[in-house]
């Protein structure tokens, strides 16, 4: 049994993804935020949200890379199409970060 034990523990510490802070539960939680310019933004600070902001802004500019290519746009373009989408998009209780710069609940 022991040995049972101790496997599950070591199973659950090499999958840190199993606890991470997801998207969905950033936004409800107010910790981040969307933006025009396509990019989600930290409204916290800390490290766990910080990290989660770099890595979807990571896969997005990734994304909008391989969108503009297929287009020919520029990836500030497809950001900025995207952004605009995102935010219009925005869940009920989400920040987004308006053209004034302020943060708004919507």
């Amino acid at each position: 049994m022991r040995r049972k034990g101790i496997a599950l523990i070591l199973a659950l510490l090499l999958v840190p993804s199993a606890w991470a802070l997801t998207l969905d539960e950033a936004r409800q939680q107010g910790r981040v935020g969307e933006t025009l310019s396509g990019f989600i933004a930290a409204r916290q600070q800390d490290d766990e949200t910080l990290a989660l902001v770099k890595r979807i802004n990571d896969g997005r500019t990734q994304q909008y890379q391989r969108v503009a290519q297929q287009n020919n746009l520029t990836t500030s373009e497809v950001a900025r199409i995207a952004g605009e989408k995102l935010v219009s998009r925005a869940g009920s209780g989400e920040y987004v970060r308006g053209i004034n710069g302020q943060w708004l609940r919507k």
